[in-house]
């Protein structure tokens, strides 16, 4: 059983018949979801990045119903308002992306005991693409995988990528896991102008209301341990098998937060996978001008529209 959740439909101008419920992981963490029903064609499974959170993705919530799919989206462990670390909750942490799966399992017996309209289909962006594939290959039931700006690699700042090793130590038995990962830090709201996520003024601002408004949704840098856990996450999936299952990866040209040579290995290696670049795009290709944005709904459609026969 799940129970009523809040939910801030004021910044996130999706449809308005969403409902927001606590869902409980296996080890007790409380954890947030949100469900747009009466999809026609099925039910997309939203897996958003890090550091954000259900409202964030209204938008493509209201995309998706102009064509025919309900949409369920999550705030992952550590993030929106499911619960934060204890040591202090504008942090980015966990031991082990396992914590994630745990997740994802919680998650998916509450919409099998919802009853979410079937075919499912999934869109991982960013860390969501990353858990997202885990998901699959741990059997997550969908037709059909889109993934935006996937994180299957980290495209680390000089400064982190030169003391990674550093990181990989410290993070384990020297006390350090829990300090912020060099280069970032407490939460500061974004300059348009300084921006890695969109070209698009009018997304970047439907982004920075929502955080403007409700600073609870916020989330600073990651801890060092995050960033452990994430290399060696990332590093595993890529020596696994491709899956049989139709999946496309789209990314923004100007991408500057995930290894884009990482996601363009993984899908020369897919049998049904395809890679889409989208010019001009950065990390946030669901929420960029409304051109790109078109591409990228567009090429996803397809591929679900597929899959659904």
């Amino acid at each position: 059983m799940t129970e009523p959740a809040p939910f801030y439909a004021d910044v996130a101008e999706g449809p308005s018949d969403v409902a927001a419920s606590w869902v409980r992981a296996q080890d007790g963490t409380r954890l947030r979801m949100a469900v747009w029903p009466n999809g026609a064609k099925g039910t997309v499974l939203m897996f958003p990045g890090r550091t954000e959170y259900v409202e964030k993705y209204g938008r493509v919530a209201s995309d998706l119903a102009a064509h025919g799919y309900g949409m369920a989206a999550f705030d992952w462990r550590g993030q929106g308002l499911s619960d934060r670390p204890a040591h202090r909750r504008d942090m980015g942490h966990v031991v082990s992306f396992d914590e994630y799966r745990q997740d994802v399992a919680a998650f998916r017996a509450a919409m099998e005991s919802m009853n979410l309209p079937k075919p499912w289909f999934l869109i991982g962006h960013s860390m969501g693409g990353c858990i997202g594939l885990r998901a699959l290959y741990d059997g997550l039931p969908v037709a059909a995988a889109a993934f935006t700006g996937p994180m299957w690699g980290l495209q680390m700042a000089p400064l982190l990528k030169t003391v990674s090793p550093l990181v990989m130590v410290l993070a384990g038995p020297f006390g350090f896991g829990k300090a912020f990962a060099p280069t970032t830090g407490p939460w500061e709201p974004l300059e348009f102008e300084n921006n890695t996520l969109t070209t698009d003024r009018n997304q970047f601002d439907y982004m920075s209301r929502q955080t403007d408004k409700h600073p609870e949704l916020s989330l600073g840098g990651p801890s060092l341990t995050w960033v452990k856990a994430a290399i060696i996450e990332t590093s595993e999936l890529m020596e696994l098998e491709p899956l049989d299952m139709p999946t496309v990866a789209i990314v923004g040209t100007g991408e500057r937060v995930v290894d884009i040579d990482a996601v363009k290995t993984r899908m020369a290696s897919w049998p049904k996978g395809s890679y889409l670049s989208i010019e001009g795009g950065e990390h946030e290709v669901l929420m960029e001008t409304d051109v790109l944005r078109t591409q990228s709904l567009q090429a996803i459609l397809a591929l679900f529209d597929r899959a659904a026969g």
